[in-house]
């Protein structure tokens, strides 16, 4: 059954971020396969088999709950901060770069790559010309804004991939030079999608700064579905991949990390469904019970109940990869 982990002080966000890590098949078998460090010393620095260790202490007991003490002590080696409260976005991204760097098999941190990269090309196109600039990129996770420019709410996760996706006129003062022009022009800005992961990453801004410089939390409904169909949600113009690429692009939604509580006092769980067995389970630090979907959808937000938990991150899994 699935196992739970011990806060160890303010750890919820580390503990519900190794859960899904731990709960993605795809992911153990790539962490099965790294080779062990031969001295002590590495082996305490090492993420990738402090996380392997980790796993083991989990599948092999018989208790609840484990406790994550000597991953979070490695984690501390590599300045990750104990104690304090993390975003889960960026924690997220911390985890998975000291687990790439350390992983000392080449095909391994490809496979790594594969498993959670996703692959972008940047457009800027002159309005007065034909010059454009491209560049190529990849990313770990997609940061979704849940407001429009305006500053209004976007309605469901679809409206947030369509706006992540729209392409953005460059005015006024955000003009660019144009070299064939020899002058500040009008540019266009676009984002197109090249390749996604086995695992797809969504953030859902919901943490925005205001002038103030002031954190303010965005507790608003935003519905996310079970099955995510990327071919229906962007247009052929907010693509560049072939079509034997765009037939793996249909996603079913495996984990929710959720926050609950506000931006300096708050709390982070994860909604999680196991691969094995196709139910939900929810991970709140050593508590794990089994859930409904309908449970998980508690988590799209209320902006009346600001403390509620509100999904953060969302992991979708590819149904048919290839």
């Amino acid at each position: 059954e699935p196992i739970g982990l011990y806060n160890l002080g303010q750890s919820c966000c580390l503990n519900s971020l190794l859960q899904v890590f731990l709960m993605n098949i795809h992911f153990t078998r790539i962490l099965r396969r790294i080779t062990v460090p031969s001295s002590f010393a590495q082996r305490s620095t090492n993420v990738p088999y402090q996380m392997l260790l980790l796993l083991e202490k989990m599948q092999g007991g018989k208790r609840k709950a484990v406790g994550p003490a000597e991953l979070a002590r490695c984690l501390g080696e590599h300045r990750v901060k104990l104690f304090v409260q993390h975003d889960a976005a960026q924690l997220f991204m911390t985890l998975w770069n000291l687990l790439k760097k350390q992983m000392k098999k080449p095909e391994l941190a490809e496979e790594l790559s594969d498993l959670y990269t996703i692959c972008i090309q940047e457009q800027l196109a002159c309005q007065k010309c034909s010059f454009e600039m491209k560049s190529d990129s990849t990313m770990l996770t997609l940061p979704l804004p849940v407001l429009d420019a305006n500053s209004y709410r976007l309605k469901t996760l679809e409206d947030c991939l369509q706006y992540f996706f729209h392409p953005e006129e460059l005015t006024g003062q955000n003009m660019c030079f144009c070299q064939q022009c020899g002058r500040n022009t009008t540019f266009l800005q676009s984002t197109k999608l090249v390749r996604l992961p086995q695992t797809l990453t969504l953030h859902l801004k919901r943490f925005c700064f205001e002038r103030s410089s002031r954190t303010h939390k965005l507790s608003h409904s935003l519905p996310f579905p079970q099955e995510l169909d990327l071919r229906k949600v962007l247009t052929e113009n907010q693509c560049l991949a072939d079509d034997s690429e765009k037939a793996t692009w249909q996603y079913e939604l495996f984990a929710v990390v959720a926050h609950s509580g506000s931006t300096s006092c708050g709390h982070y769980c994860a909604y999680i469904r196991s691969l094995t067995e196709c139910k939900w389970y929810c991970f709140n630090d050593s508590e794990v019970c089994q859930v409904s979907w309908d449970d998980v959808k508690c988590t799209y937000g209320h902006s009346s109940l600001y403390w509620r938990e509100t999904a953060y991150l969302l992991f979708y899994m590819k149904k048919h990869p290839q």
